[in-house]
């Protein structure tokens, strides 16, 4: 599949049609506070629907609640064992590549800032960490499991903030096309999966092309599950990474928002991190991953660990031999790595579980109203290293 710029438009016209449905009729009647209260008790896979439930809703979570017919199971589990593998470096990269990734596009970081308190800037962290966590559970998409909700209820969040955007006059739809248009979702796919794959390699981690193409297929998976076109979406690494490489110089540039949201996260971390010692480590963690032009972009501070990160590839080079040379070894970092990730989750979600739920409202201090223009863009040198 080949994309160019007139493709590319096309899909920024593009929303999901059968979320919008779902959320329009549930605005129009006045259901959302309910939907929202019943819908708290919803979590789990082959759970009864609550009684009471806007007829519409109950269409939409029938319509949605299976996996793709397509899916191919031993692909999902190799991705989910690439995962165990590499949770702690998936989780540095999610956290320290593909979220300022999210940032260094202006119009994402517009919408980004008006749709997610500033009085809570780890939720979008949690929600992303918990997302994937379930995604990557053996149980995944059986009953008792949390992710196949989850994604029901994050396509109508998504689909909501189209609403109210629209609605409220809040988003130049000539300039900007659809909010959270297909082009958008297709790139937040592509940060969460090939970006997250290059960040991996960036940090020296050795990985298999079989693994990192069955990590991909899992993102293709959520993708379709989240309501992004099979017909539009990279079926493979090769076409993922002309889609990521081509929608990022579309797009990328500076923004007040993309700086304000990347100073929260660095404070973020600089909390989860104990003491304050290995504080500029994050910031330069950062700018290693994302490279110094976005990084100036972001207004990522420069720190004396600058240089010093870049030893990291070669230290997790001594991990990741100790896991290949020792099955002790390997268990014992696997098992670390898993209750490291989760003891971050838990930072992040302070205790508690993360509930998709439809916003009645946007907050206002953020309006969307303009875009940043297309001109005097970076482009990045081609890639030429493939994991």
């Amino acid at each position: 599949m080949s994309y160019t710029d007139q493709s590319m438009n096309a899909l920024r016209d593009m929303g999901d049609e059968l979320a919008d449905a779902t959320v329009n009729t549930l605005f129009e009647r006045g259901e959302i506070g309910k939907f929202n209260t019943l819908m708290r008790y919803f979590s789990t896979v082959g759970q009864d629907l609550p009684d009471g439930l806007p007829d519409v809703a109950r269409e939409y979570l029938h319509a949605t609640s299976t996996p793709p017919s397509w899916v191919d199971w031993g692909e999902m589990e190799k991705a989910r064992l690439f995962f165990i593998d590499n949770n702690v470096h998936i989780s540095t990269a999610l956290s320290f590549a593909a979220m300022p990734a999210c940032y260094v596009i202006p119009h994402v970081a517009k919408l980004l800032s008006a749709t997610h308190s500033l009085e809570y800037p780890s939720r979008r962290m949690a929600e992303t960490g918990q997302f994937t966590v379930y995604l990557m559970q053996p149980d995944a998409f059986e009953a008792g499991s949390r992710f196949i909700p989850a994604a029901q209820k994050v396509r109508l969040l998504h689909a909501s903030i189209r609403y109210h955007l629209r609605r409220e006059g809040r988003w130049d739809v000539a300039a900007l096309g659809t909010p959270i248009c297909q082009e958008d979702m297709i790139g937040g796919q592509m940060m969460f999966s090939i970006q997250v794959l290059d960040a991996l390699h960036r940090l020296g981690i050795h990985m298999s092309i079989d693994g990192a193409e069955s990590y991909f297929y899992a993102w293709r998976v959520v993708g379709d599950m989240l309501g992004i076109s099979l017909d539009h979406a990279p079926t493979d690494v090769e076409s993922a990474r002309q889609f990521s490489d081509l929608y990022m110089t579309r797009h990328m540039g500076p923004s007040e928002e993309g700086a304000r949201l990347t100073r929260q996260l660095i404070d973020l971390y600089e909390e989860v991190v104990p003491g304050t010692l290995l504080d500029p480590v994050v910031a330069a963690l950062i700018r290693y991953l994302i490279g110094d032009t976005c990084a100036d972009w972001l207004q990522v501070p420069r720190t004396a660990w600058d240089t010093a990160v870049k030893a990291a590839p070669a230290l997790l080079g001594i991990l990741e031999r100790i896991e290949d040379n020792s099955p002790l070894g390997a268990w014992v970092l696997d098992h670390l790595g898993n209750i490291t990730t989760h003891l971050e989750l838990s930072s992040l979600t302070r205790g508690r579980v993360m509930q998709y739920a439809i916003p009645e409202q946007l907050k206002s201090e953020y309006g969307v109203t303009s875009t940043t223009p297309r001109t005097n863009r970076w482009t990045p040198p081609p890639v030429t290293a493939h994991p």
